[in-house]
């Protein structure tokens, strides 16, 4: 994984705040924006969460991150839908 563990705190530590049972459910029962456009359920959750957090502001200048990377942090920070 290309993020390092500082940036991984940061999205983590912004992120946790947001990522509630009821917003979950509430992604669960398709109330959010757009949500019959929705092909991955989690990845649409995830990404949500780190454009509310903040997005690229959480990333350190010059991170040279691409989406595959950032998605790959996101993972780690935020558990599937089903869990």
């Amino acid at each position: 994984m290309k993020v390092d563990k500082d940036t991984l705190d940061r999205i983590k530590d912004a992120i946790a705040p947001l990522d509630t049972p009821e917003l979950r459910q509430d992604y669960r029962d398709g109330r959010f924006p757009r949500a019959d456009q929705v092909d991955d359920l989690n990845v649409r959750y995830r990404w949500d969460l780190f454009w509310n957090a903040g997005g690229w502001r959480l990333l350190p200048d010059g991170h040279g991150l691409d989406s595959s990377h950032i998605d790959t942090a996101l993972r780690r920070v935020v558990s599937g839908l089903d869990n």
